[in-house]
């Protein structure tokens, strides 16, 4: 579990480390993208800190957001920790959570790529964690600020509509300085952070 979390995390960071490429830049999302219905699911994510509200975007994003629904319906996330913060610099960074135990997780969700759905890494956006395409299970990260550089990798399945000020008090809780291997290592929260409940809300 610490391996495959280690090497979420490196991919992640390598992600922000490294440019787009100039066309990648330029490229807009595809028409069929851009003439989806907005079907929009909201949920709360009830922590520590307070609430955060998503609006997952099932219009664009089905797969994903079904498999974040999957979650939140067998309350699989109550409980579960934001463990990692990690900064990008002037307020900006990511905070992630995900299940923990194994015998809790659902098989791996398929990719849906930013390129096709049009969803960007934006201040507030919501996307999987994951260690590869098709490998993305429950951990999902939080996003304070815009990384377009995680556009490449990762599957953007939502937006936050109420509560970016909890994100960013829980992107500036205290970590331990040792915690954590390779990448992860000053990133993880002490505490974590807990969801006590994750709910659909009207």
């Amino acid at each position: 579990m610490l391996r495959a979390m280690s090497i979420r995390i490196a991919i992640l960071l390598a992600a922000l480390l490294l440019p787009l490429p100039a066309a990648a830049q330029t490229v807009p999302a595809p028409p069929a993208a851009e003439a989806r219905q907005d079907d929009l699911v909201r949920v709360a994510l009830d922590t520590e800190k307070g609430r955060i509200v998503l609006a997952l975007d099932r219009g664009r994003a089905p797969a994903t957001v079904a498999n974040f629904l999957r979650y939140i319906d067998a309350k699989r996330l109550d409980g579960v920790g934001f463990y990692r913060a990690m900064p990008v610099g002037g307020g900006n960074g990511l905070i992630q959570a995900g299940v923990r135990d194994a015998r809790l997780l659902y098989p791996p969700v398929k990719h849906e790529p930013t390129s096709e759905t049009g969803l960007k890494h934006e201040a507030g956006a919501v996307a999987m964690a994951n260690a590869g395409p098709g490998t993305a299970q429950s951990d999902f990260f939080i996003l304070a600020g815009p990384i377009p550089s995680l556009d490449r990798d990762f599957a953007v399945f939502g937006r936050v509509v109420e509560g970016l000020e909890v994100v960013k008090a829980i992107l500036a809780s205290p970590v331990s300085p040792t915690k954590g291997a390779g990448a992860m290592r000053g990133q993880m929260l002490e505490p974590t952070v807990k969801i006590t409940a994750a709910r659909r809300v009207e």
